[in-house]
């Protein structure tokens, strides 16, 4: 299988534009990404966790060099909807251009948060969460992940507990939830 399928044919921009929303998720405009990202304005974005047929769940250590939390151990996969995108669309879109592999998605519930760090930018998001179950490797894009591992429940609670400088903030916000709803 060429990396063109699994990646898609489009360059991976940082200049797409994100979805402007309101607190209750409504779209009020659209702005480029990393503009969103310095003005700490209000945008839409999912957030993917996937799980195998063992109850691990499969985190990716992001590049070092993404816009920010560059080297972070997170969720499978992120993003945002293109303008005009469904989100649960843009999911499935975004596992298959950052992991190489598809899964059955499902929204389990959304958050909102905002987070500034250390080179200037935030992240003020209304994330939709979605779960899916998936029994293989992933072939990861370079330009996005840096590595990916399988990792016990038990095992990312206490990593994070120990080392929260190791992983996202929105993987340490919702860990817990996300793993309640696996576990029950």
């Amino acid at each position: 299988m060429s990396l063109d399928f699994i990646y898609g044919e489009e360059p991976l921009s940082d200049m797409e534009k994100v979805i402007l929303v309101d607190s209750e998720d409504n779209q009020i405009g659209e702005e480029e990404k990393l503009k969103a990202h310095r003005k700490g304005l209000l945008h839409r974005a999912f957030s993917v966790f996937v799980f195998n047929s063992k109850n691990e769940m499969m985190i990716q250590k992001r590049l070092i060099s993404k816009y920010h939390s560059g080297g972070l151990w997170s969720n499978t996969c992120c993003g945002h909807p293109k303008v005009g995108e469904e989100i649960d669309k843009a999911a499935t879109r975004r596992l298959r251009e950052e992991m190489g592999f598809r899964s059955e998605l499902r929204e389990v519930f959304t958050f909102k948060y905002k987070v500034g760090f250390e080179n200037g930018l935030f992240e003020h998001e209304i994330d939709h969460v979605f779960i899916g179950r998936y029994d293989g490797e992933a072939v990861c894009n370079p330009k996005e992940v840096e590595n990916w591992k399988w990792i016990g429940l038990g095992e990312i609670k206490d990593e994070i507990e120990k080392h929260p400088e190791k992983y996202s903030f929105w993987l340490k916000s919702v860990c817990e939830r996300v793993i309640s709803l696996v576990e029950n």
